[in-house]
């Protein structure tokens, strides 16, 4: 468990107790040492968290309010935006998990960031994200996630149609459009597949392997390549 993670959970469980817990109860709950334990305390106190006790008989946090996931106003204004756009462009679970995300942010900000938060200069559209597009990209993410081939029925932007087997790497979000990278089977190469183009496709139970060059961060060392190129 990274640090970030743990003095998140620290926070947690201080805050849910109305009893203090011990350095030596925390550190048999995290897996960690007791001095460990000490520094994440005198870390969160240091960065404004009110926690109360001392070593060897207890901590708790105060009957404070919090600041909220101690996020500054910025940071949660970013995280708001990057919420409501996975909400508004992704598939329907991830639109779930994003909403449920802004709900949670939105019931612990105080008085005065709700309503700068309710007057965000920033505005996010849903135009042109229709159920088969998040239908195809849901079905696209568990391909990518489980590296499966999948049957894509595909017409071009000359309204060429084409059955090609692929192999998903990756969904790229280019503005206003999703963009499938895949390694297609039949071109032996790397493609790319709008999911507006996109007429049908079926999850096939083959297995693929990534490897050195056949990966999204290899596609993407290829095309910053080809752009420095001719820009030089």
């Amino acid at each position: 468990m990274h640090k970030s993670e743990r003095l998140f959970q620290l926070v947690n469980i201080l805050k849910g107790r109305r009893l203090a817990i011990t350095a030596k109860q925390l550190a048999e709950r995290f897996e960690v040492s007791e001095r460990t334990i000490y520094r994440d305390i005198e870390s969160l106190q240091d960065s404004g968290v009110p926690i109360q006790g001392e070593a060897g008989i207890g901590y708790i946090i105060d009957d404070h309010p919090l600041p909220p996931m101690m996020f500054n106003v910025d940071e949660l204004t970013a995280l708001l935006l990057g919420s409501k756009m996975v909400s508004a462009w992704t598939d329907p679970t991830l639109s779930g998990h994003a909403k449920a995300a802004i709900e949670k942010i939105e019931a612990v900000l105080p008085a005065h960031l709700k309503q700068q938060s309710d007057h965000s200069p920033y505005l996010v559209s849903s135009f042109n994200h229709g159920k088969k597009q998040q239908d195809f990209s849901e079905s696209l993410r568990n391909a990518i996630e489980t590296c499966v081939s999948v049957e894509l029925q595909y017409c071009d932007v000359n309204g060429t149609p084409s059955n090609r087997v692929i192999e998903p790497l990756g969904l790229v979000y280019w503005g206003g459009k999703w963009t499938l990278i895949a390694f297609c089977l039949l071109r032996q190469d790397y493609r790319e597949f709008r999911l507006d183009r996109m007429q049908h496709l079926t999850i096939t139970n083959i297995h693929f392997v990534k490897h050195q060059e056949k990966n999204l961060d290899h596609y993407l060392a290829l095309i910053r390549a080809k752009y420095a190129k001719q820009c030089d």
